[in-house]
């Protein structure tokens, strides 16, 4: 059951890959194309000379068939991971149908893996952030993700624990209070990085950030829900439990 399950998350991912190419081909790729010619434009303006580098990828190329491959590949292996994620916690952690627990655990998927670290780490679009520190920078927002992950499983299990004594209620308050405070902590604790050059377009840059968060939001809601429709099929029993 578990393979099967793996299976339909992978092709679950796929269809949620190409969903996301979409939306970011349409709402993201304008936002880069600015941010490049303000990067060019930038260069000119300080007097620097044009450097005539051999395109090795073709600006086309990657927002087009790279971006493509890019987000199917990237859609099925976070499909593939959901299933695993789902099968363990379904019947589990919660006690709902294959449809809730999916809608449910893509939502805290999303919260916990994209926009807690985007909070402190956002996203940056070209001519942001200095070259050399971005082995630094890619460092500490992996340390931010794990620490969110982290946090949202010592939630879950608090939660559970409590649940008990204090109702679902109470208990579901409590772990997400447990969450918020790992969380701010660490936000707190971590360095802060701004490399964004003076004079830069706050709306270019607000633009692209909304855009990078909306492409993993139609991801995870994509995957929430077509997992859970199939997940349903898939298990035996579930439309009972689910009614």
């Amino acid at each position: 059951m578990v393979g099967n399950l793996l299976l339909r998350g992978m092709l679950v991912g796929i269809l949620a890959g190409l969903f996301a190419f979409g939306f970011a081909r349409i709402y993201g790729e304008p936002h880069i194309d600015s941010a490049i010619a303000y990067e060019e434009a930038m260069a000119a303006a300080s007097g620097e000379p044009a450097e005539e580098e051999e395109e090795l990828v073709s600006r086309e190329t990657q927002a087009g068939l790279g971006l493509l491959t890019g987000s199917v590949v990237y859609g099925a292996a976070i499909g593939g991971l959901f299933s695993l994620v789902f099968a363990y916690v379904y019947g589990r952690a919660v006690t709902l149908g294959p449809r809730a627990t999916a809608g449910l655990l893509a939502v805290a998927a999303f919260i916990a893996v994209v926009l807690v670290p985007a909070l402190k780490y956002p996203a940056t679009p070209p001519a942001v952030g200095n070259p050399e520190t971005i082995g630094a920078r890619t460092e500490l927002f992996f340390i931010m993700l794990i620490v969110s992950i982290i946090a949202a499983a010592v939630a879950v299990v608090l939660a559970r624990r409590l649940w008990s004594q204090l109702g679902g209620w109470n208990a579901g308050i409590a772990g997400g209070l447990a969450f918020i405070v790992i969380i701010a902590i660490a936000q707190y604790a971590l360095p802060t990085v701004n490399e964004i050059p003076e004079g830069y377009s706050a709306d270019l840059l607000w633009r692209f950030r909304t855009s990078s968060l909306g492409m993993h939001a139609v991801l995870w809601t994509v995957i929430g829900l077509a997992f859970g429709a199939v997940a349903e099929r898939a298990l035996p029993g579930a439309r009972a439990r689910t009614a």
